[in-house]
């Protein structure tokens, strides 16, 4: 018997009055402010303006959900399109079903049009946003917890995740894949905050970081879950898929590394300005104003100084005048 056990939510929906609060929702949305908040941050140490992050934003999330979501119907079709089942479901984006790699690809086109925009290049304002998206999936992941979904095998370890019976699962205590990838998504942001500053990475290359890091925890997380999934020589779609991709990103990483070394300069046209630099400037004018000052005094002193050698001038001419007479 497991006496020690990560429960689960008997309900994934909060009723608000008339307004449902969903779980999976919810940890999306959390998702996406850390992720906007944090690559905030990150452009603006790089030299870019504030704001800029999330306005290229607004144009990455909707593009992002819409590729999550077509790559899960796509490739577990079988959920929405098999006999029996109702293809409607398939716009239920609430009840769970976001795939990464779908999320991501379109994501970066709906990103690519937000930085045309703007004229700011995507590798850039990627490398800024990519310990972000890493937090961003591991405030995701419980979404999957309130929907008591993607868990892995059955075991009894204290950690595990206990699953209530319901539709398409047998209740139990199952491994928290869930839990897994939301701390390896953690330790991947970090890993990449900490090669970022390390080895100034540029042109592209923090974001091919996070896709190889997550893509090494995502193949042996996927490989211990037990929903159902299309295998290819054995192995599950997914697994295939990361594999794929962290191969694609070191090999990015390596040929970006010797075609561009260094890191981008300037990020965003105009906003280069650092604020030592304004200050500089600021103290430039205040010593040329000091000096044109002075200058005006001077100019003011010398009428006052002319004055004065005239009477003396006058003066000296009196006496003199005066001592000639007084010889005649």
């Amino acid at each position: 018997m497991n006496l020690a056990y990560i429960p689960s939510p008997s309900t994934g929906v909060i009723d608000l009055g008339p307004i449902p609060l969903r779980g999976y929702a919810f940890c999306i949305i959390i998702g996406v402010f850390v992720a906007v908040w944090f690559g905030n941050k990150r452009w603006v140490a790089r030299g870019g303006r504030a704001g800029t992050v999330a306005d290229i934003a607004v144009w990455a999330v909707p593009f992002g959900l819409v590729g999550g979501r077509l790559y899960h119907v796509i490739t577990d079709y079988q959920l929405y399109f098999s006999d029996g089942e109702n293809w409607v479901d398939a716009f239920k984006i609430w009840q769970g079903g976001l795939g990464i790699w779908g999320a991501i690809a379109l994501g970066a086109v709906g990103a690519w049009i937000g930085c045309r925009r703007r004229g700011i290049p995507l590798p850039a304002w990627a490398d800024a946003l990519a310990p972000g998206i890493a937090l961003a999936q591991a405030c995701g992941r419980w979404g999957n917890w309130f929907n008591q979904e993607l868990y892995g095998r059955a075991t009894d370890v204290p950690w595990a995740v206990k699953i209530s019976e319901g539709p398409n699962r047998v209740a139990g205590t199952y491994h928290p894949t869930f839990l897994y990838e939301s701390l390896w998504c953690i330790g991947v942001a970090l890993l990449v905050i900490w090669a970022d500053r390390r080895f100034k990475l540029g042109h592209g290359r923090a974001f091919a970081l996070y896709v190889a890091a997550y893509c090494a925890g995502r193949a042996w997380i996927e490989y211990m879950r037990v929903d159902e999934a299309h295998h290819i020589l054995g192995l599950r779609l997914n697994v295939w898929t990361a594999l794929i991709m962290f191969v694609l990103a070191v090999v990015y990483i390596v040929i970006s590394a010797k075609v561009r070394p260094g890191r981008e300069e300037i990020v965003e046209p105009g906003a280069s300005e650092t604020p030592e630099a304004k200050d500089g400037e600021a103290a430039e004018d205040t010593e040329s104003g000091e000096a044109e000052d002075g200058d005006t005094e001077s100019a003011d002193a010398k009428p006052a100084e002319a004055e004065a050698d005239g009477e003396a001038d006058q003066d000296a001419s009196k006496t003199n005048g005066e001592a000639e007479t007084a010889k005649g």
